[in-house]
C-alpha cells in the first residue's frame, strides 16, 4: 500500500479531492476533468501527477488521451489505517477517562 501520509497530503487539496470525487464516478481524461472543475488542463495535469505519485489514481492511454481512474484498493487500505488510528485514539481516551474517575 502507498504511504498513508502521502495519501493524506495528496487529498488535502480541495481541487485534488474534487478530481477524486469525479473519478470515482467515471474515468476521465485531463480535458474532461478540466471542463468539469473549471481548472486549466495544465493545473489538472499537475494535480493528477500528485495523485498518481501517491498511488491514488492511474492513467490508461485510450487513443490520443490518457483516461484516469481511482485505485480503489489504495483508498480502502487508507481507510483501514485511519480506522486503526481511530480505535487507538478511542482506547487511549477511554483509559484516560477511567484514570480520572479513580
Amino acid at each position: 500500500m502507498a504511504n498513508l501520509l502521502d495519501i493524506l497530503k495528496a487529498l488535502s487539496d480541495g481541487t485534488r479531492f474534487e478530481i477524486l470525487e469525479l473519478l470515482l464516478s467515471e474515468d476521465l481524461c485531463v480535458r474532461g476533468l478540466s471542463r468539469r472543475t473549471g481548472v486549466s488542463e495544465a493545473a489538472v495535469s499537475q494535480h493528477l501527477k500528485i495523485l498518481r505519485l501517491a498511488g491514488i489514481v492511474s492513467g490508461e492511454r485510450r487513443g490520443y488521451f490518457a483516461h484516469y481512474s481511482v485505485n480503489r484498493n489504495v483508498l480502502y487500505e487508507a481507510s483501514l489505517e485511519l480506522r486503526k488510528l481511530s480505535r487507538i485514539a478511542c482506547e487511549n481516551g477511554t483509559s484516560h477517562l477511567n484514570e480520572e474517575e479513580n
